[in-house]
């Protein structure tokens, strides 16, 4: 049955009206920027950072945290020690640093830019952290395939299973052990007291041998006078007698 030219003109019609409503509909409202993000609250949340929230307290770098977090357009990442993590480290390690050293130990554990766990298998090692000394800027090495991403100091290597947050600006991962720098914890930064001078074992004790004895010119010239002097006495008795 043929379509009559009424119909079409009714059906166009109708598409027509569709398409112009559908233009005119309002588009959906954008979604709400979201507040500052609040890094305290994600390690409050976590429930075992109580030493790394009292460090990061103490040398205020929360605060260095909080502004570079709402101002930075990079984000950061951040590894969060356990408290775990402090209680393995070796009695006096903290306490034997002083202020300046131990806001660099808390910046080595920072990242000025947002990386995801996939993110840290494809950077170029070393990885730059916020802490710098007269060495320059000190530096992390990642490594790991699929999930699975090691970090590494060079004295300390540990394992990063997953993530407390991972949504940008902000990425923080726990870690099970304090990530020691070598710049603050190596071999080198320990000053050993010099050896004593080597020297010659037969020297220094005939010096000493020498400077104790006494002086054996003084010694025989005094017997050769106590000897010659019972000689002559003898030799006047002797004529006493004889006279």
């Amino acid at each position: 049955m043929a379509t009559s030219p009424l119909s079409l003109l009714v059906l166009s019609l109708f598409l027509s009206l569709s398409l112009h409503a559908q233009a005119q509909a309002p588009a959906a409202p954008a979604p709400a920027p979201s507040g500052p993000v609040n890094f305290t609250a994600v390690l409050e949340k976590g429930g075992q950072f109580v030493t790394f929230m009292r460090l990061l307290n103490k040398t205020q770098t929360f605060n260095q945290i909080e502004n570079q977090l709402n101002s930075s357009s990079e984000g950061m990442t951040i590894f969060a020690p356990t408290d775990n993590a402090f209680n393995n480290l070796k009695a006096g390690a903290l306490n034997g640093l002083s202020q300046q050293q131990q806001v660099q130990l808390l910046q080595y554990h920072m990242l000025s830019k947002f990386y995801s766990l996939s993110n840290l298998l494809l950077v170029s090692n070393p990885v730059s952290t916020q802490a710098s000394g007269h060495e320059g800027v000190w530096g992390l090495n990642f490594t790991g395939q699929s999930n699975q991403v090691n970090v590494s100091t060079g004295l300390v290597e540990v394992q990063i299973n997953n993530a407390l947050r991972q949504d940008f600006p902000l990425a923080v991962y726990p870690i099970d052990k304090v990530l020691l720098p070598e710049e603050l914890f190596g071999v080198n930064r320990t000053t050993a007291s010099p050896p004593p001078p080597a020297t010659s074992s037969g020297k220094s004790n005939s010096s000493e041998t020498a400077a104790a004895a006494p002086s054996p010119g003084k010694n025989s010239a005094g017997g050769r006078n106590v000897a010659l002097g019972s000689i002559v006495g003898l030799g006047l008795l002797c004529m006493g007698i004889i006279s």
